[in-house]
C-alpha cells in the first residue's frame, strides 16, 4: 500500500470510529464553526495543533507557516487574522512555536538557502534586535532556544501592532494575545507572554488612532 493510500484508508476509519462514538458529530460540523481561538503555530509536522491540545475539528481555527512568523506583508496570514477577529470574533489568538525548530536554527547560520532566505530574514532581525542577550549564553542549543522564545514574544507583538487586533480591542475588547512554546521531548506546551486587550505597546508609533480597513 502506498504511503497515500493509508491515509485515505486511515480517514474512513477516523470517520466511521467518530460516527460510532457520536452519531452527530459531523452534521453539528457542516452548517457553522464557532471556535474561540486562532492558533498560528510552525508548519512542522511533530507539532499537530489538534492533537498536543486534544481539541476537536472545530474548536481552533489554524494558520501554520516555517517558525511560527507573524508577517504584515504576509496577505496569506492576514487575511486568517482578519477572518478570525473579525467573522467568527475569536477570544484569543495563540502564537506558538516549538525547540528545535529548523526555521529558527537556520536563520542562526549564515548559509543560502533559495527563496526561504527572504521569511528568515525576519527572524534574522529578531537575533539582531538580541544579539548581545543571545550570543551570551553558553550554548548554542541555549542560544538556539533562547531565540526560538524571543521570535514567538516578537510574533505576538506583531500581531498587537496590527489594525486588525487593535480594531476589535477598540469594539469587543478581544482578542487576548499569547505566546507559547512546545518542547518536542515531553510534549508539554510553555506560556511565555501574554498581551491584554488595550494594553499598551513596546512604543506609542505602533498605536492606531484612526482605523481604517486596513491591516
Amino acid at each position: 500500500m502506498k504511503v497515500y493510500e493509508k491515509l485515505l484508508q486511515d480517514n474512513k476509519k477516523w470517520a466511521l470510529d467518530k460516527t460510532d462514538q457520536d452519531p452527530g458529530f459531523f452534521n453539528r460540523l457542516v452548517d457553522i464553526q464557532r471556535p474561540k481561538i486562532l492558533w498560528i503555530g510552525c508548519a512542522d509536522s511533530r507539532v499537530p495543533p489538534n492533537e498536543i491540545t486534544q481539541t476537536n475539528p472545530g474548536d481552533i481555527f489554524i494558520h501554520r507557516n516555517v517558525a511560527n512568523l507573524v508577517v504584515h506583508t504576509d496577505m496569506n496570514m492576514l487575511s486568517v487574522l482578519q477572518y478570525a477577529v473579525e467573522v467568527l470574533e475569536v477570544q484569543h489568538v495563540i502564537v506558538c512555536g516549538h525547540y528545535g525548530c529548523g526555521g529558527v536554527k537556520a536563520a542562526m547560520t549564515n548559509s543560502s538557502f533559495g527563496l526561504i532566505n527572504k521569511w528568515l530574514r525576519n527572524i534574522k532581525d529578531v537575533y539582531r534586535y538580541h544579539q548581545r542577550e543571545i550570543d551570551a549564553l553558553a550554548s548554542q542549543n541555549e542560544q538556539v532556544d533562547r531565540l526560538i522564545e524571543l521570535n514567538i514574544e516578537e510574533q505576538v507583538y506583531n500581531l498587537a501592532k496590527t489594525s486588525i487586533i487593535q480594531k476589535a480591542w477598540k469594539r469587543r475588547k478581544a482578542p487576548h494575545l499569547h505566546g507559547w512554546v512546545y518542547r518536542l521531548e515531553d510534549g508539554i506546551i510553555h506560556p511565555l507572554k501574554e498581551i491584554s486587550p488595550g494594553e499598551a505597546l513596546d512604543h506609542a508609533i505602533y498605536e492606531y488612532d484612526n482605523l481604517g480597513d486596513d491591516a
